[in-house]
C-alpha cells in the first residue's frame, strides 16, 4: 500500500511500542469524547473508544493513510477501573486487585483513507489476564507515593514499578502496557500496509 501510518494516541507508552512495528509512523493526537455508558461491556467500551479516537483523526486526514486508534482498560469482576482521581482512589483500586486476577482489554481500530474517502478496516479487542500477588497496605502506599499509579488505568503500570506486583500474565504483555504489538503488526500485514 505504501500509505502513511498514523497512530491516534497521546500515550508515550503506545508511541514507544509502535516504533517496534513501524519506526517511521506518524502520531496525531485525537481529541474525542471518551465518556461511555456504564451498561456497555468492557469489550464494547474499548472497541467504541478506539473507534472514536481513530475516526477523529482519520476523518481529518487529507492524504492516503492508515489510522490506528487504541484504548486500554482494566476490568475486575466485569467493572471497569479507570485512572484514579486521587491517592485514596488508587489505594482502593490496588486493594481490590490484591491477590486477584483481572483483565486488561485493548480495543483497536484501523481506518484507511484513500482518495479522500475514509473506510473502517478493522475494529476488535485483545484481552490479557493479569494475576496480582497479595499486597499489603504499606507497599501499596509506598507505590502510590511514587506517583506512578495516578495516570494509569487500574492504578498501576506493568512496565514500571507496578511490575513487582504481577505474579503472572495469560496473554500479550504488550497489551497490558497499552498496545498489543503482535496483533497490530499482523493486522497491518494482513491488509497489505506493511
Amino acid at each position: 500500500m505504501g500509505k502513511r501510518i498514523i497512530l491516534a494516541s497521546a500515550s508515550p507508552r503506545r508511541r514507544e511500542l509502535m516504533k517496534l512495528i513501524c519506526p517511521d509512523y506518524e502520531c496525531i493526537t485525537s481529541d474525542c469524547d471518551e465518556s461511555f455508558s456504564e451498561k456497555l461491556t468492557p469489550e464494547n467500551v474499548v472497541k467504541e473508544l478506539s473507534r472514536r479516537k481513530a475516526g477523529a483523526v482519520a476523518y481529518n486526514v487529507k492524504d492516503d493513510a492508515v489510522v490506528i486508534g487504541a484504548d486500554t482498560i482494566v476490568s475486575l469482576d466485569g467493572k471497569i477501573l479507570g485512572k484514579p482521581a486521587s491517592g485514596h482512589e488508587a489505594l482502593s483500586m490496588l486493594r481490590r486487585l490484591s491477590g486477584r486476577m483481572h483483565r486488561v482489554y485493548t480495543g483497536l481500530t484501523f481506518y484507511v483513507v484513500e482518495s479522500g474517502k475514509c473506510t473502517l478496516l478493522e475494529n476488535y479487542y485483545v484481552v490479557s489476564d493479569v494475576h496480582f500477588d497479595e499486597l499489603g497496605d504499606e507497599e501499596i502506599e509506598e507505590y502510590i507515593a511514587s506517583g506512578e499509579p495516578m495516570d494509569k488505568a487500574g492504578a498501576y503500570g506493568i512496565q514500571g514499578l507496578g511490575a513487582k506486583f504481577v505474579r503472572s500474565i495469560d496473554g500479550d504483555y504488550f497489551n497490558v502496557v497499552g498496545l498489543p504489538v503482535n496483533s497490530v503488526y499482523k493486522t497491518l500485514k494482513r491488509n497489505g500496509v506493511l
